[in-house]
């Protein structure tokens, strides 16, 4: 958005998962505009608030505006809907003033900017060194249906594109900066377009070649992608290292009901088996009160955590987003709960108190610090040994050298000495360092403390049932993650 506001406008960029736009920043600005998510519905309208009691308009765009408008009666202008026709009439209406209208304004997108039409975001407005990890979006969109996603309803089921000549672009105009050396693409699907997604890869691996492979790639993508061996064998030589897949359940007959058949296209150990041969480190989404779940689900979880050996998965309960299709069955089954108090919005066929017992037991059973750092071992044998060992001259940097520096004494410190787990810790960094897997023991500590301290306080009661707030607000925060520890962790994202 900063990139597509016409030239003479200045800008200043706020990111208060870093720090709260102050007095002197509301008081310097015209208008205030904001995207967020739904988790984020509080936050949002704090900053209302404050643009309000500093005088300033608002506009509210983002995923939670799209999908829910209702959600914010208050604010003065709403951003319906992608980059698009919708901006340019926002554009040229707080252009012609910036005074608050006499009832709120909605701008929806009728038509859309292609995504090849995108600028460059514009990251000089953002200290890239802030940040653990940086994004970039190649595609948007995902053509399957599954019941629990908003992304079709938001997005499309026919996934739109950037150029790999557009791609290349911003990972140069992030490389102008400090920066860390981890990308996430953050599209949807990763190949939700698979012959776009085979085209663009040869110009990363190029690019990654030219410069001495300066960073490295995360995304996100359904389980099919095992399949994709084509794919999967650009993505090694990419430098692409993880990848988050939705697996949900181990349960084929819940998979089904829930309209993600996909994931079981090839059975689901020898996915996660191709995967791990190919260098990815795969992330699990999990998702727990399932109409589809039994007494035996969490057995059947237990079992699948042992024998996928996947260190982190995301166990969550189910939520209900709008403009899914399960917000529409649950909505006409009157099983929607408006409680803020309720780890969930969704009323479970199974007693809620068992629900919420058989996850608690869960992430406790799959976050024990001999179950989990015994995990991150074995993933130096079967993920870490297969990855391809690049040139060390992209990222031998003073920036990655001096985080690389202050981040290792704080993991000798906080986890290897300070921490009660300490011991499995040391057992599996011990059994990486002797394969040569030094990155292996930065990412068991860092990842393993974040798990093992948010099971803690989940079961103390002092965090909800959903991995996502607290790791995405860790990820852009990795000095304070050590620095206030369980604090930062229990504030909201």
């Amino acid at each position: 958005i900063a990139a597509y506001l016409p030239a003479a406008w200045p800008v200043r960029f706020v990111d208060e998962n870093i720090a709260p736009a102050s007095a002197a920043d509301l008081d310097w600005a015209d208008v205030v505009l904001v995207s967020g998510m739904h988790i984020q519905a509080p936050q949002i309208r704090d900053v209302h608030r404050r643009a309000r009691a500093a005088g300033k308009v608002m506009v509210l765009g983002g995923p939670s505006a799209s999908a829910s408008p209702e959600m914010y009666p208050d604010v003065d202008y709403l951003h319906i809907g992608e980059l698009g026709d919708a901006t340019d009439r926002m554009i040229a209406c707080i252009d012609d003033s910036v005074a608050p209208p006499p009832a709120q304004v909605r701008f929806e997108t009728a038509e859309r900017l292609a995504l090849c039409d995108f600028p460059i975001p514009a990251y000089d407005l953002v200290p890239l060194r802030n940040y653990l990890m940086l994004t970039l979006q190649f595609s948007s969109g995902c053509p399957y249906r599954c019941e629990f996603c908003d992304i079709p309803g938001l997005y499309g089921r026919q996934p739109r594109l950037k150029t790999p000549r557009q791609i290349i672009a911003e990972l140069d105009a992030m490389r102008r900066q400090r920066h860390p050396p981890s990308v996430y693409f953050v599209d949807d699907n990763f190949i939700g377009n698979r012959k776009a997604t085979r085209e663009m890869l040869p110009h990363l691996v190029e690019w990654q070649k030219q410069h001495g492979y300066p960073m490295n790639f995360f995304c996100e993508a359904t389980l099919n992608i095992a399949k994709q061996t084509d794919v999967l064998a650009l993505m090694r030589e990419a430098q692409f290292l993880g990848l988050f897949v939705g697996i949900e359940t181990p349960d084929a007959g819940a998979l089904k009901a829930m309209r993600k058949e996909h994931n079981v296209a090839v059975p689901m150990m020898e996915s996660i088996r191709t995967l791990n041969s190919h260098g990815l480190e795969v992330t699990s989404g999990i998702i727990l009160g399932l109409d589809t779940d039994t007494p035996d689900s969490e057995a059947r979880l237990g079992e699948f955590v042992d024998l996928s050996q996947i260190p982190m998965l995301t166990i969550n309960l189910l939520q209900a987003l709008p403009k899914t299709p399960l917000w529409d069955r649950l909505k006409r089954a009157d099983r929607l709960v408006d409680d803020p108090a309720r780890e969930s919005n969704v009323r479970f066929l199974r007693p809620y108190d068992e629900v919420i017992g058989a996850w608690r037991r869960s992430i406790a059973y799959a976050y024990d610090p001999e179950r989990l750092f015994a995990r991150f071992a074995r993933q130096v044998d079967v993920t870490y040994v297969n990855r391809i060992v690049p040139p060390a001259r992209g990222k031998l940097n003073w920036a990655n050298l001096t985080f690389a520096a202050i981040f290792a004494a704080r993991i000798v410190y906080y986890v290897g000495i300070k921490s009660d787990y300490r011991r499995p810790f040391w057992r599996a960094a011990r059994h990486a360092m002797r394969r040569g897997k030094f990155d292996a023991v930065f990412a068991m500590a860092f990842i393993g403390h974040h798990l093992v301290e948010f099971t803690r306080e989940a079961l103390r009661g002092e965090q909800n049932a959903s991995f996502y707030s607290p790791l995405r607000k860790q990820a852009g925060r990795p000095r304070s993650f050590w620095r206030r520890g369980q604090a930062e962790l229990r504030r909201s994202a």
